[in-house]
């Protein structure tokens, strides 16, 4: 797929450039993730916009390439269905959010793992176009933002950044808009594999693989990750945190709460966009996942 032809965003747009270069990187591998993102970044430069005639027709070539690619598309439910679409952005921002989060705690820093949570961080943002983020995805999105701008940060200052989640992280932390500005010198190279590589315009800087942030075929959950609290893990994956109510009681005893059975949809929602790329073993796990879960009233550990 071939993205609209922008000239660079007029100032006041120019916070939405960060989702046009995820589409970008995307538009032949992922069109739907590249639709989506165009998507909220036209909304979002709509509010952005002081109507000057630059901002205009700027808003106005994206706008008619969203609706000559949305009637190209038409027979993908995920363009044309909100929750089949929904359901594909949420696998792949999971996905990198889970990448991001085991190459730290595997203290593996560097420009991969700030660009995991970064992209992770802006496709939850993306999601707001389908309303408000669940209160796992809000939770996701806080995190990837404070961890890309606090090992982003101690990269610069050469610092060692502490593996994993803080005590005293600020989760109202917003994304610093310097974060990843490396990437405005990002060039995409075919490498030997049929992938894109990209390549830091400056000497010495190393090669960073952007396939691992944007292809859910290359990004494998990370290891480690519990349905238990423990200290070092994200309430995100705590059922602990979970005071619903009990709606069903399962043969044997087991007793299912709404954010069992919820959580137990998304297993199933990640399947099927997993199924979308042929990614048979992923849509596997997730179903045994939803099974496990709705059996047990516990999480795969």
């Amino acid at each position: 797929m071939i993205g609209p032809d922008l000239p660079e965003a007029p100032q006041p747009l120019k916070k939405i450039e960060k989702y046009l270069k995820v589409a970008k990187l995307v538009d032949q591998r992922d069109p739907v993730t590249s639709y989506w993102c165009r998507v909220y970044a036209q909304e979002t430069g709509l509010k952005l916009s002081t109507k000057t005639l630059k901002e205009t027709n700027f808003l106005l070539t994206l706008m008619e390439w969203l609706e000559t690619t949305k009637k190209e598309l038409r027979d993908n439910e995920a363009i044309t269905n909100d929750i089949v679409a929904q359901a594909h952005l949420e696998n792949l921002a999971l996905k990198l959010f889970l990448s991001g989060d085991k190459q730290d705690r595997a203290g593996n820093f560097g420009k991969n793992v700030i660009k995991c949570f970064l992209t992770a961080a802006l496709l939850y943002d993306v999601l707001t176009v389908f309303g408000e983020l669940s209160e796992e995805a809000a939770q996701n999105r806080r995190y990837a933002k404070w961890k890309a701008a606090y090992i982003d940060n101690c990269l610069k200052n050469n610092i060692k950044p502490v593996p994993g989640p803080m005590e005293d992280n600020n989760d109202n932390a917003d994304l610093d808009e310097n974060i990843g500005e490396d990437q405005e010198n990002i060039e995409e190279k075919p490498d030997n594999t049929g992938g894109l590589a990209a390549k830091s315009k400056e000497e010495g800087d190393e090669t960073v693989n952007t396939d691992e942030l944007v292809d859910i075929r290359n990004t494998n959950p990370a290891e480690g990750v519990h349905s238990t609290t423990s200290k070092g893990n994200i309430g995100v994956w705590s059922s602990e945190n979970n005071d619903g109510s009990t709606v069903t009681r399962m043969e044997g005893g087991v007793e299912l709460s709404v954010e069992h059975i919820n959580k137990a949809q998304k297993f199933i929602k990640w399947a099927g966009s997993a199924l979308n790329y042929d990614d048979v073993p992923t849509a596997v796990l997730n179903l045994q996942k939803a099974l496990h879960l709705l059996t047990t009233a516990e999480e795969v550990a």
